[in-house]
């Protein structure tokens, strides 16, 4: 588990930073103006909620990814509830995927 804290301090400084854009019609419109490097969908994000999500940003050209992280993980991260979290920074989008992808090969680190 010691990647999904590295997964929520990394998007707590993607957010004080200024590069996330929180919640469904946020990352939407991220997605459409273009700005959205890549689209993360909470663990227990609805069904209905994630394919139309999904549909947008695969539509646009925009990675969609399922996050290791609950919306409430996601709250104590950022301080918002939240289900859906555009990323507008190419960075923060590789470090989050190079995370996650070691969270998938069970690695703890990068």
């Amino acid at each position: 588990m010691e990647t999904n804290k590295q997964l929520g301090n990394l998007l707590g400084i993607a957010r004080r930073a200024g590069k996330l854009d929180l919640g469904g019609e946020a990352a939407k419109q991220s997605v459409r103006r273009r700005k959205a490097k890549l689209v993360l969908l909470a663990a227990d994000l609805s069904q209905r909620t994630a394919d139309t999500v999904r549909a947008e940003a695969e539509n646009a050209g925009v990675r969609a990814s399922p996050l290791p992280l609950s919306m409430a993980e996601t709250e104590a991260a950022l301080g918002k509830r939240t289900g859906v979290i555009a990323v507008n920074d190419e960075g923060f989008a590789h470090a989050l995927l190079k995370l996650m992808d070691a969270a998938d090969r069970g690695g703890n680190s990068l």
